[in-house]
């Protein structure tokens, strides 16, 4: 990857390639039971923490010695009972439709997860005997022209009771041209103590792993078309779907909505019915109520929207803003931090920010929210009914009771009582036929 970022860490549609396979793991466990282990070696001071905070277990593998001694460390421990799946990091596509019939293959004897590739260059290919049962895994270093040209190759998925895995283990010796333990090798000592093995031919995306950033890439665009599809389905329109971005799987949008393009939505994202969101928009955490516009090029990050409320064009709805119902923030506005009432315009070029707004409140264009004193943040709070200006400052904190006026232009350094009017403005000064400064030509 030339990274100074392990691999399994890096992101694939918003979320580590590692993340994926914990998940499907954690699926297992919650219909099946057991435990997660996490074989973990180079970058380990980074990958740890990801692996203890998915709630799985960490195993190191000091020396790595290959797949084979990487599942003897996993299993240290582990009682004979029950079954063992070996699943990879870097291999993030597999799904419990892939596994379910592997392990069902897996309950007596050892099952590995195949495909059939048109390129399989890399890949363990699988050798069968005339009769088609598998007698052999060869790795494609150790592979003969013959065996090459094999078209079905390994995943390096694996089910087996883990009785029979703790008998194998002990046998695999580092004669290849790695020097490493292979675990491939189990299927020949399976073989050999007269024991079947079953190979259960898999979707190819179960196969694929991650080697550099073109197949993460590759990888990406699979993910999206599915996730891109499953929206569809569910009544979701989008209008350009390869130009629309699902990052993580907690994206959940109601029917009858539609989805423009260039579109990015970062999980957690809860979308409502009816609900339109606009071209260039970029979401992360965020909640939109049934039948708002989310207009183009806005920007939210964990911030939620009401019902029949427009946002954008060019909005920014920083952390901690709360729109209502029938709520508008319109051109070049920026939220952060405040909750606006129901009914409550925010339509021009204004920041409101560590704010509680009322009910029906128009604040004008320009409006600011002067939180900041250099040192603390502090709040503006507005009543019900306010009718704020353009061009208001209000330094906070301070607060204006319901109904309360600024004219344009004002700044507002205290408290303003219900139904009154505030205003900071200057006399103006009329100079009669004033002459402005003119250039000279030299």
């Amino acid at each position: 990857m030339h990274s100074s970022l392990p691999k399994v860490l890096h992101e694939l549609a918003g979320e580590p390639l590692l993340g994926h396979v914990i998940s499907v793991a954690k699926s297992l466990v919650q219909t099946r039971g057991g435990r997660i282990r996490v074989v973990t070696g180079h970058g380990s001071d980074q990958v740890d923490p990801f692996v203890i905070a998915q709630g799985a277990e960490v195993v190191h593998q000091h020396d790595q010695l290959g797949t084979g001694h990487a599942l003897q460390i996993a299993m240290d421990g582990l009682a004979s009972g029950g079954q063992t799946l070996v699943l990879y990091g870097d291999v993030p596509l597999i799904s419990e439709e892939d596994i379910a019939p592997l392990l069902a293959a897996g309950e007596s004897d050892l099952a590995v997860l195949t495909a059939v590739v048109s390129d399989p260059a890399g890949y363990g290919r699988i050798v069968r005997d005339g009769a088609g049962n598998v007698i052999s895994i060869v790795e494609h270093r150790d592979a003969s022209e013959n065996e090459r040209a094999i078209s079905e190759v390994n995943s390096g998925i694996y089910a087996a009771p883990t009785s029979l895995f703790q008998d194998l283990l002990p046998r695999l010796t580092n004669g290849n041209a790695q020097n490493e333990y292979y675990l491939t090798d189990c299927v020949h000592h399976s073989v050999a103590s007269g024991r079947e093995v079953h190979a259960v031919e898999g979707a190819v995306t179960a196969t694929m792993g991650v080697n550099d950033r073109q197949q993460l890439a590759e990888l990406n665009q699979l993910l999206q078309k599915k996730r891109r599809q499953a929206l569809m389905m569910a009544g979701v329109t989008l209008v350009d779907p390869d130009t629309v971005y699902l990052n993580g799987s907690d994206i959940h949008i109601q029917p009858d909505s539609i989805i423009e393009p260039n579109v990015t939505l970062n999980a957690p994202v809860s979308i409502g019915s009816h609900v339109t969101v606009g071209f260039g928009s970029h979401l992360t955490n965020v909640v939109i109520g049934d039948n708002t516009v989310v207009k183009p090029y806005t920007v939210a990050e964990s911030a939620s929207v009401g019902t029949n409320a427009q946002v954008g064009p060019f909005t920014r709805l920083r952390p901690g803003t709360e729109l209502s119902d029938a709520t508008h923030v319109g051109n070049f506005c920026e939220t952060k931090n405040a909750k606006v009432g129901e009914g409550s315009k925010i339509n021009h070029l204004s920041y409101v920010g560590d704010a509680v707004v009322g009910k029906r409140v128009n604040i004008g264009a320009g409006t600011i929210t002067c939180n900041y004193d250099g040192a603390y943040k502090h709040q503006t709070t507005l009543g019900d009914d306010v009718f704020i200006g353009s061009n208001t400052s209000l330094i906070a904190p301070v607060t204006l009771g319901d109904g309360v006026t600024t004219g344009a232009g004002s700044v507002i350094t205290t408290d303003v009582e219900p139904q009154n009017l505030a205003l900071t403005r200057s006399k103006q000064i009329t100079i009669a036929a004033y002459q402005r400064p003119k250039k000279t030509k030299d």
